[in-house]
């Protein structure tokens, strides 16, 4: 994999996320976990490139950003929709994501990710905010939640940027 500066990043990155989707992976050699993301975004803020991560606390990778300087964000080409559709809708308490998609953990020195990966995001945390319900203006956004299922925004720098040539 090739690095980049995040500035000479030059994808549309509403897109990565929202359509093509990424994965968010944080942990250890030992223990991590990845899942799937359509919301999120890239800018920047506090005069660094960063990346805003949005998870619910019931899921399992909650567990690992929250114990976790660094975790990735990572993009795939389309023939990994179906491994990135089952790291969505399936639990890594339940299974052993890498196995089942067939992704091949790579460990970096800050956050995994995987071989298969066109685009990373190395990122360190900055940040963090739950969201709720007395912070929406627009009342119509409260339809994505059912009861106190309120997603916690990571607010991260962009420390490296890897792509696949």
């Amino acid at each position: 994999m090739k690095e980049l500066n995040a500035f000479e990043l030059n994808e549309n990155m509403i897109s990565t996320i929202g359509r093509d989707w990424m994965l968010v992976t944080a942990g250890t050699e030992e223990s991590f976990n990845t899942m799937t993301v359509s919301w999120g975004g890239v800018g920047i803020l506090w005069n660094k490139p960063v990346v805003y991560t949005f998870i619910r606390p019931q899921r399992y990778t909650y567990e690992f950003l929250e114990n976790s300087e660094y975790y990735t964000m990572s993009a795939y080409p389309n023939e990994y929709r179906n491994a990135l559709k089952l790291c969505g809708t399936r639990s890594g308490r339940d299974i052993n994501k890498p196995l089942e998609t067939g992704l091949t953990p790579v460990f970096d020195e800050k956050a995994p990710y995987f071989e298969q990966a066109r685009l990373v995001l190395v990122c360190r945390k900055l940040y963090v905010q739950d969201l709720c319900e007395s912070g929406a203006t627009d009342k119509s956004i409260l339809a994505n939640y059912h009861g106190d299922d309120y997603h916690r925004m990571y607010v991260s720098e962009i420390v490296k940027v890897l792509v696949n040539e």
